[in-house]
């Protein structure tokens, strides 16, 4: 059944933005609509002209009025619309499975023609994640494109947890439901780059794994020979397998979650038939990362390759000053345990940071600690992270090399 329809016009600003195809389309930006409107419902948005310039997901609670979906010529938004997307992002991914890697994103919401919808796999398992209620009339649908382009074994429904409440009040489907398929009665045990990780997409952070780093992750172990290894902020110890493999002959993991740390030694415990990764010594200490680092450096350990990969500290404008502020004194206290000559590698997730302010941070972090760090590279999302738009950009990762 088709979804109900709206009419929309849009200030000439806002036109200007759909041109240039951005995906949003902010309440401010609205000049009429012919009626109030329920989330999913389909805003057909005419310019001054009057003429159509494109189709969108109505979302009356969210400051993102509109996502916008098609743009052009008149179609129908249905099973057969969502599938052609499907099939986009998948030739996009095409290559990932020669790799070694059966974990990855195959849609990326807005920069895959899907905004507010992101889909991650799993072996057989896929798993679906809404970042807005205007999904729920489409649902069916979406499912319907899903079983016939891809036949997961299983697709598991992840919310957004502003719209966790809504979700189950009009929908009745809570965070982490089986849509389809049986229930998940293990951890999944997936590849990235040929080594086994294992993940939890009922409960765990985003849709159980941050794929979005992979290339990182792998980066670092292509510099993780001879070097011993700390990874901050280790959550399931991505990066600390990576470094194992790559001939780190010690590796230590720092998160404060038990849970995750234990995550991690069984990670490693998976991949006990890689040569370097049995011959590693993997520490794992679960404590604050802050106190930690600060702790290594009273008691003068030092490490030839560290990695900083913390939690968004911005998710708001007005807390960019605190992140940054952050930053740097995490880059101080990478400083304060980094060998003569070794790398440092700082990640940031929060989309309102920047790279230049996140590297002008790490500076004064630096000088603090009084460390010269030359930057040689600058890295962002994994390919199957595509970004199409600014406010995508959310991953941004400095490389720097202790000068002295």
């Amino acid at each position: 059944m088709p979804a109900p329809t709206l009419t929309v016009r849009l200030t000439h600003s806002a036109e200007r933005l759909v041109r240039m195809e951005h995906p949003w389309l902010y309440a401010q930006s609205i000049r009429s609509a012919s009626r109030a409107g329920e989330a999913g419902d389909l805003a057909v948005i005419f310019d001054h002209k009057r003429a159509l310039l494109a189709l969108g997901l109505w979302d009356p609670d969210s400051p993102i009025r509109i996502r916008v979906l098609h743009r052009g010529k008149p179609r129908p938004i249905d099973r057969s619309f969502f599938a052609e997307r499907l099939r986009d992002a998948l030739a996009l991914r095409a290559g990932l499975s020669s790799q070694g890697t059966t974990g990855y994103r195959v849609v990326n919401g807005e920069s895959d023609g899907l905004p507010g919808l992101v889909l991650d796999r799993y072996e057989t398992t896929l798993v679906l994640k809404l970042y807005t209620a205007a999904w729920l009339p489409h649902l069916a649908e979406v499912r319907a494109a899903i079983d016939s382009e891809l036949a997961p074994e299983r697709l598991v429904l992840r919310l957004a947890r502003a719209i966790a409440r809504t979700t189950e009040e009009r929908a009745g489907l809570a965070d982490g439901a089986i849509l389809a398929g049986p229930p998940l009665e293990a951890p999944i045990v997936f590849r990235e780059n040929g080594l086994y990780f294992r993940c939890d997409p009922v409960h765990g952070q985003k849709t159980g794994f941050f794929l979005d780093q992979r290339e990182n992750r792998a980066r670092v172990g292509e510099l993780a020979r001879g070097k011993r290894a700390l990874n901050a902020f280790s959550y399931t110890g991505g990066f600390s397998l990576y470094a194992a493999r790559g001939g780190a002959p010690s590796v230590v993991s720092l998160d404060s979650s038990r849970p995750a740390l234990d995550e991690a030694l069984e990670n490693f415990a998976l991949n006990a038939n890689v040569p370097e990764v049995a011959r590693a010594s993997h520490e794992l200490v679960c404590e604050d990362a802050w106190s930690a680092l600060a702790r290594f450096a009273h008691e003068r350990r030092r490490f030839e390759l560290v990695v900083i990969d913390p939690p968004a500290f911005a998710k708001a404008k007005r807390e960019v000053a605190t992140a940054l502020s952050a930053y740097a004194r995490l880059a101080e206290l990478g400083c304060r345990v980094l060998a003569p000559g070794g790398e440092l590698v700082i990640a940031s997730c929060s989309a309102r940071v920047d790279a230049d302010a996140l590297a002008a941070a790490i500076r004064s972090g630096a000088a603090r600690a009084e460390r010269r760090l030359g930057e040689w590279l600058r890295t962002a999302h994994a390919s199957d992270h595509p970004v199409r738009f600014a406010e995508g950009a959310y991953l941004k990762c400095i490389w720097l090399r202790a000068e002295g």
